[in-house]
């Protein structure tokens, strides 16, 4: 199974603004992603960070615990090397090891006391393999460790799921300097993601391994939650 985040270079550069673009409260999404797992990790936690690719929740967790150490996972060579130079800018290269491949390239061995994937399961095209990356990340996790996931989710047979979709395309509308036909056209391809409702992924982080599963965040199609492994 591999995550499909396969970003080039140019979109690897673009990120950081067609993010907040695309979810207006990012930067809110990995602030209380920290805050979730400040709560159970401990000073000294090894992190592992799923889709850590342009580097922003690596920046976040490391600024405000400066005792934790990561490894940072995401299939996407550009994307990493964007992080990596972030991070390194700001916290040198001793607290992160970089692996350019899915969570099952990451050894069995390596423990961690807390994990976060932020926007990669809707990149994920079955249930199948979104289940297997949420068990590959469960195996390498300490029972009672804090982990955080955000992903789109919907029910496209939801009248709801075309309400939010309009206010995400105004959103683009009144934001950027596309038309509205490009925006449409943008749509599309967001559309053709691997949608599924957020009680489903719940059942996915049960099936996994997770209790105490508890939603955090939610804005349009976006939705975030916590849970501890057990």
């Amino acid at each position: 199974m591999t995550e499909r985040l396969t970003f080039d270079a140019d979109t690897a550069t673009e990120y950081d603004r067609g993010i907040r673009r695309t979810l207006p409260t990012y930067d809110g999404l990995v602030r209380l992603s920290n805050t979730a797992l400040r709560m159970r990790a401990g000073e000294n936690a090894k992190v592992l960070v799923i889709g850590a690719g342009g580097g922003n929740e690596l920046l976040e967790f490391a600024e405000h615990n400066p005792t934790w150490t990561f490894t940072a996972v995401d299939p996407s060579e550009p994307m990493l090397k964007e992080a990596r130079a972030k991070v390194e800018g700001q916290f040198g290269t001793n607290r992160v090891d970089y692996v350019v491949g899915s969570t099952e390239d990451v050894s069995e061995e390596n423990i961690f006391g807390a994990a976060s994937c932020l926007l990669v399961l809707h990149f994920i095209d079955s249930v199948e393999e979104k289940l297997t990356l949420l068990q590959e990340v469960r195996l390498r996790m300490k029972t009672g460790a804090p982990f955080v996931i955000a992903s789109m989710a919907g029910d496209r047979n939801n009248p709801t799921f075309d309400e939010l979709f309009g206010l995400w395309r105004q959103s683009w509308v009144d934001r950027s300097s596309m038309s509205e036909a490009q925006v449409l056209e943008m749509e599309k391809t967001v559309r053709a993601l691997s949608f599924v409702p957020g009680d489903e992924i719940e059942g996915l982080l049960r099936e996994a391994g997770f209790g105490h599963i508890t939603q955090f965040f939610q804005t349009t199609f976006f939705s975030g939650w916590m849970c501890v492994a057990v």
